[in-house]
């Protein structure tokens, strides 16, 4: 791919796109912007061109990025009436950076290629933190030279860019991600429950956890904001039980297990208690409200005064 400014769409500027784009733009290439609601003011003032339509998006780039919540999202904004979809023509790119069904992914592929195109699925963790600071790990499935196409546009928002394998199998690895993630958020969470119910101080013990094998980017980064009471979305709970309902065999095509170990293990667990979350009314928060019903890091007397509410 040329190394001259490209035409770059990018639809959806949530929490994540929009620092997403944001550095597309910085680079220099001529982005072209549309989202659910409006686009926001400091990406036009950065350089970025508001669109009344992703079809719209589509004509005026080469490279098409999606970048939004869930599978049907994403079928919108290719397929809907003035979608994607409408404002390709030949040789053009589309690359879905959403974390969505692998079943579906290869689905949406099927169509973008019939109209003479490539596709790329290429989710991708780190959360906000990764796209502010363009270090996001990105997981691609693909033809080979369609990743090495997309490669240097990726490179712009990430670090670590894998080609894992065929179309679908970078969703595959996302929600073999999100397992990881949720198991280990969990442990966090416990963990620094035991803490501060066996009255030490759960800053203390994450900070000396930080300097030993337990040490995480999810301690690091989450645990703070488990303690620090720092609910804010980063990465909403709602999305990562959505992502982890992708793990389920159902979503993959398979027959649903059978076996008690299958069905009640730590996948099971986890997606659970982001249920359970989801349930009371967690959903729209980040992942920081995990800890919220520990009262012991609620209520706690500050021994650490970051611990109050």
């Amino acid at each position: 791919m040329s190394t001259s400014p490209l035409n770059i769409g990018f639809v959806g500027l949530g929490i994540m796109g929009t620092p997403m784009a944001g550095h597309l733009i910085k680079a220099g290439h001529h982005v072209h912007l549309r989202t659910r609601h409006q686009v926001p003011d400091e990406l036009v003032a950065a350089g970025g061109t508001a669109c009344a339509s992703a079809r719209e998006v589509a004509e005026r780039s080469d490279v098409i990025i999606t970048m939004v919540p869930d599978t049907p999202d994403v079928g919108q904004a290719l397929f809907c009436e003035h979608g994607v979809a409408e404002g390709l023509s030949p040789g053009k790119l589309v690359i879905d950076m959403s974390s969505i069904s692998p079943v579906e992914t290869k689905e949406y592929a099927r169509k973008i290629e019939a109209l003479g195109c490539d596709y790329l699925d290429a989710p991708v963790s780190g959360g906000d933190v990764g796209a502010k600071n363009a270090t996001l790990s990105i997981m691609c499935g693909g033809k080979p030279e369609v990743f090495e196409r997309a490669r240097p546009v990726l490179a712009l928002m990430g670090r670590n860019i894998t080609r894992v394998g065929d179309t679908g199998d970078g969703q595959t690895c996302k929600v073999a991600n999100q397992i990881v993630v949720a198991l280990t958020i969990n442990a966090v969470a416990e963990g620094l429950l035991f803490a501060a119910r066996a009255g030490a101080d759960p800053a203390r013990v994450r900070e000396a956890l930080l300097g030993g094998l337990a040490s995480s980017r999810i301690l690091d980064i989450l645990g703070e904001r488990m303690i620090r009471r720092t609910f804010e979305p980063g990465f909403r709970i709602a999305l990562h039980q959505k992502d982890l309902k992708g793990s389920e065999p159902r979503a993959h095509g398979r027959a649903p297990a059978r076996s008690g170990a299958a069905r009640h293990g730590h996948r099971a667990a986890a997606l659970q208690r982001l249920r359970g979350a989801w349930r009371i009314g967690l959903g729209p928060l980040g992942h920081g409200a995990r800890a919220r019903k520990a009262r012991q890091l609620r209520n706690r007397p500050s021994r650490a005064s970051t611990l109050n509410p």
